[in-house]
């Protein structure tokens, strides 16, 4: 907030595990490379592997898994950390999140099992796809009904990240990815509902917006903010415009689309600037810093046809 100037009042951490969630939940191996981020290593490599799976493997109870315990007791930890970040002398902390929960059923499926062969089975066995899916689901709402009763909460609002969905066409997604994911919409989202995907996935932003009736979509950094305001605008909420490596370049080169972004997402509202998908550590703090800074000024509403 004070070196951004960003202009939204809400403020909040949250510990985000990414597909390490899937690593521990499931017993994946985990592998963090010096030059990037930890990543998990596919445990189901063939498709015998996935048909045991869904034959074999039992749902395991997250108040007896030692992994789910562990990252629980790391949250009570983030949890202090964050309320010490908070101002302290007016015994008010910074908003935290934290859990361990796996991704829906088909990127959950990408990250324990062998992509290609995930989806290979989607065209040619859709029952195997149908029952490995069921089961992911059935883990994914185990681990949302510990949180709530972790937590003593209830939950109404929730977002799901969905990357590998970009890679299906929308005929494909509404057959056997949208299911599932409606189906945690409509039990955890009765308030609010929003989606993250890297894209590309502007095959399926009708779908999202008429269908799934999702809220907010950060649309990622691969996907056209046209077609977004095409087909979602009225709505959905748009979130995104530009790709972290579109600052690459520096402030310069990275101008021309921050006007683009703004131009075509912001009239009418329902559009939140930035970068879709995700900042990366050793995106130059200058140039974030310059491009917030500009997109104030050339942002300012009421918005007519011309930027100003």
């Amino acid at each position: 907030f004070e070196e951004l100037g960003d202009d939204r009042t809400g403020a909040s951490v949250w510990l985000d595990l990414g597909p390490i969630s899937e690593g521990i939940f499931f017993g994946c191996p985990i592998h963090w490379p010096e030059d990037t981020s930890p990543r998990v290593e596919p445990i189901l490599k063939t498709e015998e592997d996935i048909r045991k799976f869904v034959k074999e493997w039992r749902i395991p109870d997250p108040a007896e898994h030692k992994g789910v315990q562990e990252v629980y007791r790391l949250c009570e930890r983030f949890r202090e950390r964050a309320e010490n970040l908070g101002l302290k002398e007016a015994g008010v902390g910074i908003p935290s999140g934290c859990g361990l929960q796996i991704h829906p059923p088909l990127s959950c499926a990408c990250a324990i099992a062998d992509k290609t062969t995930v989806f290979e089975l989607m065209l040619t066995d859709k029952d195997l796809i149908r029952r490995l899916f069921s089961k992911l689901l059935a883990c994914f709402l185990v681990l949302q009904e510990f949180h709530d009763r972790y937590n003593r909460t209830k939950t109404e609002s929730i977002g799901l990240a969905d990357d590998d969905s970009a890679f299906v066409s929308d005929e494909l997604y509404r057959e056997l990815v949208m299911p599932y994911n409606l189906t945690i919409y409509e039990r955890y989202g009765k308030r609010w509902r929003y989606l993250h995907a890297d894209g590309p996935n502007d095959h399926h932003f009708r779908t999202y917006a008429e269908i799934m009736r999702i809220n907010e979509m950060d649309i990622g950094g691969f996907s056209d903010i046209a077609n977004a305001k095409r087909e979602m605008h009225g709505k959905t909420v748009i979130f995104g415009g530009l790709n972290n490596k579109d600052l690459y370049g520096g402030f310069e080169e990275a101008r021309p689309k921050v006007e683009r972004a703004i131009r075509i997402g912001a009239p009418g509202g329902g559009y939140i600037f930035g970068i879709g998908g995700e900042t990366y550590v050793g995106t130059d703090p200058d140039v974030l810093c310059r491009v917030v800074e500009h997109a104030r000024k050339v942002g300012k509403y009421p918005k007519g046809g011309k930027m100003g």
